[in-house]
């Protein structure tokens, strides 16, 4: 491939990368455009790399900075795994940001769109794994209806969900669904903390539809990918690496 093909396909790439993946909810208001000629000009690579250097300039400017740091490599996989854990209990962990004691996170499995690395964590880091305009949100389920929504769940192969659910699964059957040591009471109400797309029923989450008292933030700062890079902020402040761990939230037995 030429360096002037190299360049070509690299500007769209470049500029992708400083916007918001998957945007939801947009709408254009104006359009421009510019006819920038690839001609001999940028025959050589240094020449090349000064035409980019603007726009990766500013795309570093957005995603470079640190936010914290990782205890070790973390990748979703099903049923469970340390990094659907982490973003379930960072929904949880959130709630304190809109004066919510939320009993349960959840988080799905396909909102989950690249691995944490080990080390230094950054902004770009985190917008990798959450790169879609998903806010956090909250609402409210029957004992009964949790019941429900997690057998829904058995049927996705898995989910993140928070610290102190254990959900135990045969066959894809709900056989056990305990909170903090506790069985499910069917006739008391469970307070969700999730993402918006999950609450449209999106994912195999259908229940979800039906929660009651919900509480859905609007603005860009309720994004997760900010939830998650706060989290990881604080952590940072307090001289802590962020960790998680299997624990058998969710167990699967054939």
């Amino acid at each position: 491939m030429t360096k002037e093909k190299i360049l070509a396909a690299a500007l769209p790439l470049l500029m992708a990368g400083a916007m918001p993946a998957c945007a939801q909810n947009y709408v254009m208001k104006s359009a421009s455009r510019e006819h920038i000629i690839i001609d001999n000009r940028y025959g050589s690579t240094k020449e090349a790399e000064n035409f980019v250097r603007p726009y990766k300039n500013i795309v570093d400017s957005v995603m470079a900075p640190l936010v914290g740091y990782s205890a070790r490599y973390m990748k979703a996989h099903t049923p469970e795994s340390e990094l659907s854990n982490l973003l379930a209990d960072i929904m949880v962990w959130g709630g304190k940001m809109y004066d919510e004691k939320p009993d349960i996170g959840l988080y799905n499995m396909g909102g989950i769109r690249a691995a944490l690395p080990k080390g230094r964590v950054t902004f770009g880091d985190i917008n990798d794994i959450a790169p879609f305009e998903n806010k956090i949100c909250f609402l409210s389920l029957s004992g009964e209806q949790l019941t429900t929504l997690f057998r829904q769940i058995g049927r996705t192969f898995g989910a993140g969900i928070s610290h102190g659910v254990e959900a135990v699964y045969e066959k894809g059957n709900l056989v056990s669904l305990r909170l903090n040591g506790e069985e499910i009471d069917p006739k008391r109400d469970y307070r969700i903390a999730t993402i918006d797309y999950l609450i449209h029923g999106n994912d195999g989450f259908k229940e979800l539809r039906n929660g009651h008292d919900t509480n859905i933030p609007k603005a860009d700062k309720d994004n997760t990918r900010f939830i998650i890079s706060a989290y990881f902020k604080e952590k940072m402040a307090e001289g802590k690496e962020v960790d998680a761990h299997i624990e058998g939230r969710m167990v699967c037995k054939e």
